[in-house]
């Protein structure tokens, strides 16, 4: 986490004027408080950056809300799932750290066998830790209910506190 923070201090000033841009709450104010990452907690630094990131590579799909696409439980045509939202309304908050982790950077099919997605595996566009710190932006939106929850599943899932 030290490296990531050192990273993430030049790209501070870029991630307040995005967010100010998008008409969204500072990071320090949409609820950094137990926001984690695989047990470690995440810093405002890092939120910011990943709402940069988010809207700068997902937003597109997922919504700049985190709401997702239209009724994004029924198939396409293509015979694929519209993107989900990322707000406590979707499911991603019912996965670990790591599975999320894993198709942000490797896609869907590799946590999912033989599942086809629009959704494009982020290795090579992303680094990991841009891969993390867009994750801890989507934890920071959600409720400290569904954060919990998340935690814990994911602490089950890690073995880690």
């Amino acid at each position: 986490m030290k490296h990531k923070a050192i990273f993430l201090a030049s790209a501070a000033a870029a991630a307040l004027a995005t967010m100010a841009a998008l008409g969204q709450q500072p990071a320090a104010e949409a609820g950094v408080k137990g926001v984690t990452f695989l047990g470690e907690p995440v810093s405002a630094d890092d939120i910011a950056n990943g709402q940069r990131l988010y809207a700068e590579t997902c937003a597109s799909c997922h919504g700049i809300n985190l709401d997702g696409q239209p009724n994004w439980k029924r198939r396409l045509d293509n015979g694929r799932m519209p993107a989900p939202p990322h707000d406590e309304t979707g499911h991603t908050w019912h996965h670990a750290d790591a599975d999320l982790f894993t198709v942000t950077k490797l896609g869907v099919s590799a946590v999912v066998a033989d599942y086809e997605s629009d959704m494009p595996a982020f290795e090579g566009v992303l680094t990991d830790e841009e891969i993390q710190a867009v994750l801890a932006f989507i934890k920071s939106r959600w409720p400290e209910k569904q954060r919990t929850i998340q935690t814990r599943i994911t602490t089950n899932r890690e073995g880690k506190p």
